[in-house]
């Protein structure tokens, strides 16, 4: 130290660190990462009263009086300098200062104590509130409520810190209102039910919080429930306090009862938005010799200039295929990106198809580019159109609806926010779209198409041949798309002259009569395309547009054109290049409905030998089922099934784990299912097609298309059954029957099991049997036939112990625990699920595992190991979410409100319940959510919201009733006469 001596106050580098402070929670100071310690509890009070007056004085009567109150100690002055002492010691030189006979802390930086940094964050939310921006003023309040670490000046005593710890929570819970609120205001209400039902609870007596819940519940469709919220609080009220619910809370019952519109928006939960606002940018990329259209590109750009300050601008662009809609569209996007500074959305609504694209799964894909996490986009139509508007409010963003089928399909699409517009192309007049700018667009002028064809061909080219020149484009219908592709099969071929192209279109018989029939007319121009492509290009033009689908991946057409993918990329660019094939995101593609019918017409005409048409399916068949059953090993290691499937001859891809695993097969869901049911024309394919079915069924258990999965079921039956054969009809049936265990239609599942039994029994073909027969026993369970369960997985358990699958079998025995379980053989179950768990564990079988876990969590439940029970069923949870199995993980919420009603944790069981009800929306079926709602309704009286519970029970009881469900005479049990009638 330069041989100066240290003395006391003098400190190392170390302690020139930041110092920072906790009240909102235990009593704690930091110097960097470092935790100090700050004492006895009566310094700590002397710390946390002098931080509570940010920088302000207080006399040492003060603090006297905040340490001790009325009765100091006789040496009170002594202690307070000696509690002082110690802390200077502690603190930074200069931190703790003595001044006027008391003493002061002075931070270099306020919000170094946690308390001023919520109350910054408080303000900010504040204003951000009062300037509209409620996104920016939700995360304030979240940052700020996340200060709090359990209860405020913890373990601190004294009178002054008594008061300030009951202050500080009021103003803790002011502030969780006031972001509840804005939560409401955003449309996140299923999300708040849960947490206000727990706060209720917590400060039953708090009515701002009451009225929160009865606005969410109300949004939620859950009308009775907000009603029966003030029954239960003006009892309450009347019965500790003896006076009524406050007026606000009057007025929001009477608007509850006479179904006020102004409650009912929004619908749809706002996401947190991310730390920097995402910017997407899909516009496809404009043709750099974009020519003419100048009065209509005048005419949209000033419609969308209009955007600002209006609600919204809309622009239909209406016309024939092959007019140039789109690409006049992307011109004028890009054109006006400018005046969209927070980004444009594009998408192909493919509605000139049979399948337009389903407005869900648009806006599903809007709302992820728009920065909105999977698991916050809800599921159905209306919910997501209002989260989709909500995302927007703010911000300025084109949407660019591209081959729209009708208004009906656009109108969720639109942001109806002011600043941002939309852009639409269609077939048809949107007459009956509100408020849209309508446009027609015709074919061009005889002008603009040669100045196209120009551009494209070169000048020198057309100059000396002008009037071949015109008779191309007039040959082309003024068409764009045809003039381009002409144009471009000229400019790529420099030994051909113009006048050899227009002898070559003046060819009636291939193109005369198409160019004047209307959309024919496009398939002309693909016609002119289709015959200059080199033979390999021509091949794969063909092949590419047999397979269903919205789209298809590049390794998936390399299966399908049985070449290596660099192979197939170059030729599939090659087919982009001439607007044949259309480039859907990187390593997928895509046609135009009206093109892939036309390359579907080639290869009926120019495929040699036709069987190749065939070959081509097969191969693509085989790649996605080899794939699927890849997934399926990697997600069920040691699983039997992969054994017991249709051999391939064409390979499928290999991952290297299983999120990237889960992530093909939920990415190819659309696309494989729509391949798999196309296959059921195809009787030589349909033994694979249930099997890749089958391999394929975490898409139902996720509950991620499971409609579409159940419905291609349905379709491979029907047509497994016009074969005649056992074995498939059984594999088809067990498919089916699966789906709707998963939907829960017990009695047709149960049916099509039985029908397996017997049809694959009479095949030799024993895995369906197994898998029947465990599926009968847990179907037993769930309508309380458990005899007949024990009989059919005491069954499954010796059929799948002589294939020798051991998850299988783990399977069952888990099953079996619950039938044991509902027979009260209780330490039986528990035996049986930890026999299930212990061979899904020696095979490293994780998700099957939590399926153990959830089984045995359930006999340990019943068994008082509440504990125990909780730690297997979070173990099962964790799994569950990570697999992306939506179904069990609301399953499992709703075991772990069983065990906290168990344990008389009923907040903490309402708001699991609450969960568990928003999980399974639209997946799982009703009898699952009556299950939910009678636990629900437990859990509600726990906390003393009977009304409400009363109103849950009823509800179950409505679902059980209609299902002529045992459960409705335990439900009716519980409602009074009344109530019940």
């Amino acid at each position: 130290m330069d041989g100066v001596p240290r003395v006391p106050e003098q400190r190392g580098p170390e302690e020139s660190a930041t110092l920072r402070f906790g009240l909102l929670g235990p009593v704690r100071a930091w110097r960097g990462e470092e935790l100090l310690a700050t004492g006895s509890p009566q310094q700590r009070a002397l710390l946390s009263a002098l931080l509570l007056r940010e920088g302000r004085t207080a006399t040492a009567s003060e603090l006297i009086d905040a340490l001790w109150g009325d009765e100091p100690p006789p040496r009170a002055l002594a202690a307070l300098r000696t509690y002082a002492s110690r802390l200077r010691k502690v603190l930074s030189p200069g931190v703790l200062v003595s001044e006027s006979g008391g003493y002061a802390l002075r931070l270099d930086d306020a919000r170094a104590l946690d308390f001023a940094a919520a109350q910054d964050l408080a303000a900010e939310a504040e204003k951000a509130k009062d300037s509209g921006n409620l996104r920016h003023a939700r995360r304030a309040l979240n940052d700020a409520l996340a200060l709090w670490n359990g209860e405020p000046l913890a373990g601190v005593p004294g009178p002054y810190a008594d008061t300030q710890r009951t202050r500080l929570e009021e103003w803790r819970l002011q502030l969780l209102e006031s972001r509840l609120d804005m939560d409401l205001e955003q449309g996140c209400h299923a999300e708040a039910v849960s947490e206000l039902t727990a706060l209720t609870a917590a400060h039953p007596l708090r009515e701002r919080l009451r009225e929160l819940l009865m606005l969410a519940l109300y949004r939620s469709g859950r009308q009775a429930e907000a009603l029966a919220v003030y029954a239960d609080t003006r009892r309450l009220l009347a019965d500790e306090l003896g006076v009524d619910p406050r007026q606000g809370l009057k007025e929001l019952q009477q608007r509850i009862l006479r179904a006020d519109p102004g409650l009912a928006e929004p619908s749809a939960p706002a996401p947190e938005p991310a730390s920097a606002p995402v910017r997407p940018a899909q516009l496809p990329a404009t043709v750099p010799d974009f020519t003419g259209r100048a009065s209509f590109v005048a005419e949209l750009s000033e419609a969308l200039a209009s955007a600002e300050g209006r609600v919204m601008a809309v622009s239909a662009l209406a016309g024939i295929g092959g007019v140039g809609k789109t690409t006049l569209a992307v011109h004028v996007a890009h054109q006006a990106r400018g005046a969209f500074p927070d980004g444009q959305l594009y998408v192909d609504l493919q509605g000139a198809g049979a399948r337009a694209a389903e407005p869900e799964t648009v806006l599903g894909a809007f709302l992820r580019a728009l920065g909105t996490a999977d698991s916050a986009i809800p599921d159905s139509l209306e919910e997501r159109a209002a989260l989709y508007r909500s995302v927007l409010d703010g911000r300025r963003v084109l949407v660019l609806l591209d081959n729209a089928k009708d208004a009906a399909q656009v109108r969720p699409l639109l942001p109806g926010t002011e600043g941002c517009a939309a852009l639409i192309t269609s077939r048809v007049r949107m007459v009956d779209l509100a408020g849209a700018h309508l446009v027609d667009l015709d074919v061009m002028s005889p002008d603009e198409a040669l100045a196209l064809f120009t551009k494209i061909v070169g000048g020198e080219r057309v100059a000396s041949e002008r009037e071949a020149a015109l008779d191309v484009v007039a040959a082309c219908g003024f068409l764009p798309l045809a003039i381009r592709i002409a144009a471009s099969r000229l400019a790529a071929r420099r030994t051909w002259t113009v006048s050899v192209l227009a002898a070559k279109l003046a060819d009636e018989r291939r193109r005369l009569d198409e160019l004047q029939a209307g959309d024919l007319a496009v398939k002309a121009t693909f016609e002119l395309g289709y015959g200059q492509l080199e033979p390999a290009q021509a091949r794969a033009f063909r092949l590419l547009g047999l397979a269903d689908g919205p789209d298809i991946s590049l390794t998936a057409a390399a299966a399908l054109l049985d070449l290596p993918v660099e192979d197939t990329e170059d030729l599939l660019e090659s087919l982009v290049d001439t607007s044949l094939l259309e480039s859907a995101a990187p390593g997928r593609y895509r046609y135009h409905d009206l093109v892939r019918l036309y390359a579907r017409a080639c290869a009926e005409r120019d495929e040699h030998p036709p069987s190749e048409r065939d070959a081509a399916m097969s191969r693509l068949l085989d790649f996605y089922l080899a794939t699927a059953v890849g997934v399926y090993a990697i997600e069920r290691p040691g699983d039997r099934l992969v054994d017991h499937l249709a051999e391939t001859t064409y390979p499928g891809m290999k991952f290297p784990g299983r999120k990237v695993a889960l992530d093909w097969l939920y990415t190819e869901a659309n696309c494989l299912l729509a391949f798999t049911r196309q296959c059921a024309g195809t009787p030589e394919a349909l033994r694979r097609a249930i099997d890749l079915l089958w391999a394929a069924l975490d898409i139902s258990e996720s509950g991620a298309n499971s409609k579409e999965y159940e419905a291609t079921a349905q379709a491979l039956l029907e047509a497994a059954r016009q074969v005649g054969v056992e074995q498939v009809e059984a594999r088809a049936l067990m498919t089916l029957a699966h789906a709707h265990v998963d939907g829960g239609r017990f009695t047709m599942a149960d049916q099509e099991a039985e029908q397996v039994i017997r049809l694959a029994g009479a095949a030799s073909d024993l895995l369906p049997v197994c898998w029947a027969r465990n599926a009968r026993g847990i179907i037993a369970l769930y309508q309380n036939r458990n005899a007949d369960g024990e009989q059919h997985l005491s069954q499954a358990i010796q059929h799948f112990r002589t294939l020798g699958d051991r998850p299988g079998e783990a399977s069952a025995l888990c099953n079996l625990s619950r039938i044991h379980l509902a027979t009260g053989l209780t330490q039986s179950a528990v035996t049986l699920a930890q026999e299930g768990i212990a061979i899904y564990d020696a095979m490293g079988n994780s998700m099957r595992g939590a399926n153990g876990r959830y089984a045995l969590g359930m006999a340990l439940t019943q068994s008082g190991q509440l504990d125990s029970a909780t730690e297997r069923l979070l173990e099962a949870l964790e799994v569950f979410r990570e697999s992306r199995q939506r179904l069990w993980e609301g399953m499992t919420l709703f075991r772990l409100a069983e065990v906290d009603i168990a344990a008389r944790r009923s907040a903490q069981a309402a708001a699991n319940a609450e969960m568990a009800l928003t999980v399974l929306r639209g997946i799982g079926g009703e009898w699952r959510r009556g299950n939910v709602l009678t636990v629900l309704g437990h859990a509600l009286t726990g906390i003393g919201q009977t009304d409400r519970a009363q109103v849950c029970w009823r509800e179950a009881l409505c679902i059980y009733e209609e299902l002529g469900a045992s459960e409705a005479t335990a439900v009716r049990e519980l409602l009074s006469p009344l109530q019940a009638a």
